[in-house]
């Protein structure tokens, strides 16, 4: 179980303001996840800049492509000093064990973590593009594909973790967004499937992704402190 299980989204418009957040942070207290639309104004230069900070940056670009352009660009991350980045399971075993090479060869010590299903779809969302069952259906089955291809765990809602857990248990990494505080309501953004962090943490999980409650707050270091008073709770009662 991770010393630091919290990383924080830096879902920010800027490099800017989201270097503005990252200076209001400990990096003792928390990691960070830089998403396709900061990473698209940032470029390398912004991971690198975190990683100076001595951050451990989660680069959350969800590769999908063909196995070399996918090797390719799992390499160039590596090469960033990046500590975790994902790809999408479903882009296939040869894809995925392009993307474990290419991490192995690259640099070691960087987690190569593979998406499932996306916290924004539901039941509804995932027939209307053709899956078929409840969203743990497909979740387990693509733990499945990840854990053949040599990868180092998921990306998963909570709400999965319990059935994950009984099938691929540790080491195999469970990294869960959609993690709302205690007395959230989790209502009014983009995510369907949610949970708190001490449930989180009872189902399983060992890295959680929090973002507005920590960079929508007036004091995003206290915030993290909150969330992580939660999660010692929860592991304290475990």
């Amino acid at each position: 179980m991770s010393d630091r299980p919290l990383i924080v989204a830096l879902d920010h418009p800027s490099p800017e303001s989201a270097l503005e957040l990252a200076a209001a942070l400990d990096p003792q207290t928390c990691r960070l996840k830089v998403a396709n639309t900061l990473f698209v104004r940032g470029g390398p230069a912004f991971v690198e800049a975190l990683a100076a900070r001595r951050f451990d940056v989660f680069l959350d670009l969800k590769f999908h492509d063909i196995p070399v352009q996918v090797a390719g660009a799992c390499r160039s991350a590596a090469d960033m000093g990046v500590w975790m980045m994902n790809v999408h399971v479903s882009g296939g075993t040869p894809m995925l064990e392009a993307a474990r090479g290419a991490v192995s060869s690259a640099r070691s010590g960087v987690l190569l973590i593979g998406v499932t299903i996306l916290t924004s779809l539901d039941d509804a969302d995932l027939a209307r593009v053709g899956v078929q069952g409840p969203p743990e259906m497909a979740v387990l089955r693509l733990a499945g594909v990840a854990a053949e291809a040599g990868l180092d765990g998921v990306v998963c809602s909570a709400e999965e973790l319990t059935a994950l857990r009984s099938r691929h248990p540790s080491p195999c990494l469970c990294v869960t967004p959609g993690i709302r505080p205690s007395g959230t309501p989790g209502v009014g953004d983009d995510q369907k499937r949610v949970m708190t962090p001490a449930a989180a943490i009872r189902a399983g999980a060992d890295y959680l992704v929090v973002g507005r409650p920590v960079t929508g707050a007036s004091d995003p270091q206290a915030a993290v402190a909150s969330l992580n008073s939660e999660i010692a709770r929860a592991r304290a009662a475990a």
